[in-house]
């Protein structure tokens, strides 16, 4: 075995190094206690780091659940969403066409009683979550409640006017194929001769001259009008019920003042007459006297889908090309 040596100060020697059994046990015994230390406080760190097996697992489901969760509660908000937009036709088109008063939102919007619904669902580590989903999922059944009563209500009163369905103004006046070349909404929209924003109370469809222009409801021709100037040649039919349509700058005109009309009827063609920036149809939907916003009326005739995207369009600004 290798002798150690050390300086001794006082005799100013170098001396061997023995060490007795006392020392090299309190050695050990220190030795020990860091080692322990350091082991027990490295497991410390790995256990509130990584926590044991089975809370590393349940960790992991706890998180797939809160996953779950968040993808549920984003689906409740987009079918909100589809209810948000049954509720705006409700009021807006289908009680508007039967003169019935749109629900108060107060009776929309109204929840469910007692003091505390989700006291059963709190103390639990996700309880937030699932009070949440609770909550959705009660407003959503309330609001589709509602919406189903007053689908029942305007199904009942549809029921006893068969005949005023058929006058109503309910599809386009062109071919379906041709939505997207709806040049300029209803609303205030810039002249395309003066350059000023002014109210625009149709809808312009563009398209080749000579496209066929069909009538949007059963009614009688009340007047036609040609004229190289405002409307250009121009048609407008009593739907009665309050209901007018006006079909302008009209290529042709296929009928006369008296007829009879169907929906769905060829009454002339697409032209550029009149006060007019190129070929297009100016289409407007008049109840009792005053114009309104003729998508409102295009039920009959569209697929949610295509119904939103002009809705979309609609709220892009656009020149209006008469």
């Amino acid at each position: 075995m290798k002798k150690k040596y050390t300086y001794n100060p006082i005799t100013e020697k170098y001396e061997e190094y023995k060490t007795t059994w006392k020392t090299r046990l309190l050695i050990i015994f220190i030795l020990s206690l860091v080692a322990g230390a350091l082991g027990y406080t490295a497991s410390t760190m790995v256990y509130y780091t990584f926590g044991t097996p089975e809370e590393r697992v349940l960790n992991r489901e706890l998180e797939y659940m809160r996953l779950q969760y968040k993808i549920m509660s984003d689906k409740l908000d987009n079918m909100e969403l589809l209810v948000k937009e049954m509720q705006t036709h409700d009021d807006n088109i289908y009680r508007s066409i039967f003169g019935v008063e749109p629900i108060p939102t107060s009776v929309r919007e109204a929840g469910r009683g007692g003091t505390n619904r989700y006291e059963a669902l709190e103390g639990y580590s996700h309880s937030e979550e699932i009070i949440e989903i609770a909550e959705k999922i009660d407003k959503f059944s309330s609001q589709l409640y509602v919406q189903s009563k007053s689908f029942d209500e305007i199904y009942e009163i549809a029921k006893t006017k068969e005949d005023m369905m058929k006058h109503v103004p309910a599809i386009m006046p062109v071919k379906r194929t041709t939505i997207y070349g709806i040049s300029s909404h209803f609303g205030y929209r810039t002249d395309p001769f003066y350059k000023v924003n002014k109210m625009h109370s149709g809808i312009d469809f563009s398209g080749p001259k000579g496209s066929p222009i069909y009538a949007t409801g059963d009614g009688v021709v009340e007047k036609t009008v040609k004229s190289k100037t405002g409307y250009g040649n121009n048609i407008i039919i009593n739907h009665g019920y309050g209901y007018k349509t006006r079909y302008a700058h009209l290529n042709s005109i296929n009928v006369k003042k008296g007829d009879k009309i169907k929906r769905g009827q060829k009454i002339g063609t697409l032209g550029n007459t009149g006060k007019s920036s190129g070929p297009h149809l100016h289409y407007e939907v008049i109840k009792n006297n005053v114009p309104v916003n003729p998508i409102n009326f295009f039920y009959n005739d569209l697929t949610p889908e295509m119904y939103d995207k002009i809705i979309e369009l609609s709220k892009t600004p656009h020149q209006s090309m008469d």
